[in-house]
């Protein structure tokens, strides 16, 4: 269960970052709501996660699904640069990931 509690935490920082950037500073009252429901469901889902998983696989895990998602929702959504090597660099990050959650 704290594995599916971080996965979806991660998905959640991905919506509340995404709804930061369409917000347009708080301008704008839908994104900025969807944002503080996004922000409040991601922390209370890695809170979860905590209960069974340590503290610095949980944050680390966190962390890089919200930022390679990010970055792809960027680059997919907000035309942002998508070089061989950022794409190289994301692939990094998703490996160390995988590899915080199939080590002991």
């Amino acid at each position: 269960m704290g594995w599916t509690a971080l996965l979806l935490a991660g998905l959640c920082e991905i919506g509340f970052t995404t709804c930061l950037q369409l917000s347009d500073g708080f301008k704008k009252k839908w994104p900025s709501a969807f944002f503080l429901l996004f922000a409040i469901a991601s922390f209370q889902l890695m809170s979860r996660a905590l209960e069974t998983l340590p503290l610095g696989t949980v944050y680390a895990v966190w962390t890089g699904i919200g930022a390679v998602g990010t970055a792809l929702v960027g680059i997919v959504y907000f035309r942002e640069s998508a070089t061989p090597l950022r794409l190289g660099l994301l692939g990094v990050v998703v490996a160390l990931i995988i590899g915080l959650r199939v080590l002991p």
